[in-house]
């Protein structure tokens, strides 16, 4: 296939498609499914081998938002039978770091509800990755606790994080659709806070809102522009209480065809399958493998993963390794980019050089519907009720706020 041929022959070299080619990949039929993968496969080796970064999350706080952003479980308003809790203290949240660390995690990403921190939020989080650093001064640290003010991120920075988080989630042209308590150039601001103080941007999207292909491609290449170093790709977990309960508009199918754009996109970029892999992917998890470089390991934020020793079984039957603590994630001339923008306190730099072609969630002005598909993509909303697997929608229940083991 030529589209395939011209987006591995771009991928290869480093260099970014056209927006046409992007959304050529998500038109793409199930027949051409594992050519596609094989494509995305190809450029994900070229800059990333056979190897897959494992993150894991911490609920620092749950629950209790006062932002109504629509897909959140602890959104304002949510009836979701999530756990809800204050502020973890930090030798508490220390131990739920170690457990990931101990499975086989590089990064923890420290994560809490919330519009955005006070100045006392961030000397908790100074003192609960001070709590980390101690036990494991290697461990990477990525931080996610909504909008940033003046100086915030440079706090963090100092206090020895690494990343920070905040997805741009969708387009420009539909957030007014999904949250109304803060906009997307609220977003975006954030992001350039984090790049600018010198923290790794993770920024990544949320699929199965209902959004448009053109939504998708135009968040992604966003993504691009702001120099994200780690796009977190989520899939919408529908929780029951939220008002995105009913939307399933998922086939795993679809969502290898959203990596496969995402990496084609970001050749040389860290894509992680984040939430809903195992709800929407299901068996097909492994295939996700050859595009994306990066998961993350056993449960999210309020709901359940499979077992974290089933993720490792995932990957070593797959063919692929673990990344180890002294590897570098990023290919060596994304990492002088990065530390250029950073150095220079602004994300511009990384914008322009990401973008010209030489990663805590989740523009077209399109309607917030779900996409008419194809009759050979078997959308999940064009079945019967009973071949949507809600069932595999599980509340967390152990690890982070809770006095069981969590799952690593």
């Amino acid at each position: 296939m030529d589209l395939l041929d011209t987006l591995t022959a771009k991928g290869l070299r480093g260099e970014v498609p056209t927006r046409e080619e992007a959304l050529a990949v998500l038109a793409t039929t199930d027949d051409e499914l594992l050519d596609v993968v094989a494509a995305a496969g190809k450029v994900r080796r070229r800059w990333f081998g056979r190897r897959v970064k494992l993150n894991y999350l911490v609920n620092l706080k749950s629950g209790l938002c006062p932002e109504d952003c629509s897909y959140c479980s602890q959104r304002l308003g949510s009836k979701a039978e999530i756990l809800k809790y204050t502020w973890l203290k930090p030798d508490q949240a220390a131990d739920a770091a170690r457990a990931g660390v101990a499975g086989g995690a590089k990064r923890v990403c420290l994560v809490a509800s919330g519009r955005g921190p006070t100045d006392r939020d961030i000397d908790r989080v100074t003192d609960t990755m001070a709590a980390i650093k101690e036990a494991d001064p290697a461990v990477e640290i990525c931080v996610c606790l909504g909008l940033l003010s003046d100086n915030q991120a440079e706090r963090l920075k100092a206090a020895g994080a690494d990343a920070y988080n905040h997805n741009l989630n969708t387009s420009e042209g539909t957030y007014g659709d999904i949250a109304t308590t803060h906009t997307y150039a609220d977003r975006v601001d954030t992001v350039q806070k984090a790049h600018g103080a010198g923290l790794s941007a993770c920024s990544g999207l949320i699929a199965g809102m209902g959004e448009s292909d053109e939504d998708l491609v135009d968040v992604v290449f966003a993504l691009r522009e702001l120099g994200s170093d780690s796009v977190p790709v989520n899939f919408l977990i529908p929780f029951e209480g939220t008002p995105l309960a009913k939307e399933w508009n998922l086939t795993p199918q679809r969502c290898l065809r959203i990596l496969a754009m995402v990496r084609f996109v970001n050749p040389d970029t860290e894509v992680r399958i984040a939430g809903g892999r195992e709800v929407h992917l299901r068996s097909m998890q492994p295939l996700g493998l050859h595009i994306a470089n990066s998961i993350f390991l056993g449960d999210y934020l309020t709901s359940e993963g499979q077992a974290g020793q089933a993720d490792l079984d995932m990957i070593k039957d797959a063919g692929f390794e673990v990344e180890g603590a002294g590897e570098a994630t990023l290919p060596r001339h994304r990492a002088d980019l990065a530390e250029a923008a950073q150095a220079a306190g602004s994300c511009g730099t990384a914008a322009s050089a990401c973008g010209s072609g030489g990663g805590c969630g989740p523009c077209g002005g399109h309607a917030h519907t779900a996409p008419e598909a194809p009759a050979s993509e078997g959308s999940a909303s064009e079945g019967s009720d009973d071949e949507l697997r809600s069932d595999l929608v599980k509340v967390r229940r152990r690890g982070a706020g809770t006095e069981l083991a969590p799952n690593a």
